[in-house]
This record gives C-alpha cells, structure tokens and sequence, in this order.
C-alpha cells in the first residue's frame, strides 16, 4: 500500500515544524510559493551549466549530487526523504553550476524558488527564520562531509554515515556511498564487512 501523498500544505507545515514557527497566514504564503516537481529513477533533476535557482525539498526518494573531475565522477551529497538540497554557490551566484543532480529512484520534490522565498522574506519574520536556518544546515552538511573524508579513517567515514543517513546507506547504490565516502567500492565492502564483526 502507498503512502498518502503529501499536498503542499503538508510540506509547509513540516518546514516550519523543522525550521521556523508560522503564523496561519506565514503558512499560506509559505505554501503558496511551493512547486511539486516529480521525477522518475535515474532522471536528471538540474544539469551541468544550468543555474540553481532554487532551494528543494525531497518529500518522498533519493537524490545525488555529483560533478565530473579527470573524466569521474564525485558524489558530493546523498539526500533521502525530509532532506534540503541545493546547489549553494550556482543559487547565490546565479552562474552555472558545476554539480548535477539526478534521482537515484522515484522522487517527489518541492521547490522552493529563491527570489519568490526571498522577497515574502522581507515581510514575514518567520520566513526569514527558515530560509536561514535551511542555509545554515546546508553549510554544516556541507562541512561535516568535508571533515568526514578530510580526518576520519575509511571505517569511522563508514560508520558515521551509518549513523546520520541511515536509509542513504540502506537505499542507495554501494558504488555511489563509496563514491561519497571517498574510497573504493572494494574498500567499502571489506570495511562493511569488518564492521559487521564488531
């Protein structure tokens, strides 16, 4: 049995729920600005040399951002259900962005378009709360991978992920967790393996 779809206002209640407390009416607008999207597995959800121009929430699925470096690709970020995602510089800078996305299964995500997000900001205190608290995660995602890969050891990297996105280690492709983590597919799967034996 499928779960009840989300409506738009669902998705407002739960940003403000994680992020700001809203008035009935900072909820409306807040709703008011939301786009559904939709996309199928494996479809490409923003693409190199398009600009960002929004801030999205996965309501239901998988998504993976990566770039291409010597002709590879780098997986940057693995978000599931309930999660931000965006490309911060391309959004900011409004110049092409570098990353692509791509939904590793079907996935719902609402849009939150940065200049509609901005300008009800300037009226509604609440609003400008949540948009800035969801910047705030974005950098400290963005820094606690960058510390991940940068100190731990391959077994600790493995382990904390574990820990923080759980269904990101149960749902997604191993080669795109080893590709995240930093390590090869073989690594990951011996370190896997011995962690399953502590």
């Amino acid at each position: 049995m499928r779960e009840p779809v989300n409506t738009p206002r669902d998705i407002a209640r739960e940003l403000a729920r994680k992020y700001s407390t809203m008035t009935h009416d900072e909820l409306d607008i807040l709703e008011s600005i939301l786009v559904p999207m939709k996309f199928a597995k494996n479809e490409v959800i923003l693409k190199e040399g398009d600009v960002c121009r929004n801030i999205y929430y996965v309501d239901r699925g998988l998504i993976r951002q990566f770039y291409f470096k010597n002709g590879k690709e780098v997986t940057e970020h693995l978000g599931e259900d309930r999660t931000i995602f965006m490309c911060i510089e391309s959004l900011f800078r409004e110049e092409p962005s570098k990353l692509q996305v791509e939904a590793i299964e079907p996935t719902v995500i609402y849009a939150l378009p940065k200049h509609r997000l901005e300008e009800v900001a300037l009226h509604n205190v609440n609003i400008q709360i949540l948009y800035r608290k969801i910047l705030e995660e974005s950098l400290i995602i963005s820094q606690v991978h960058a510390d991940l890969v940068r100190f731990e050891s391959a077994q600790d990297r493995y382990k904390k992920i574990c820990k923080l996105n759980p269904q990101v280690v149960l749902r997604a492709p191993l080669v795109y967790i080893a590709n995240y983590l930093q390590m090869t597919p073989e690594t990951l799967s011996r370190v896997r393996a011995s962690t399953l034996l502590d």
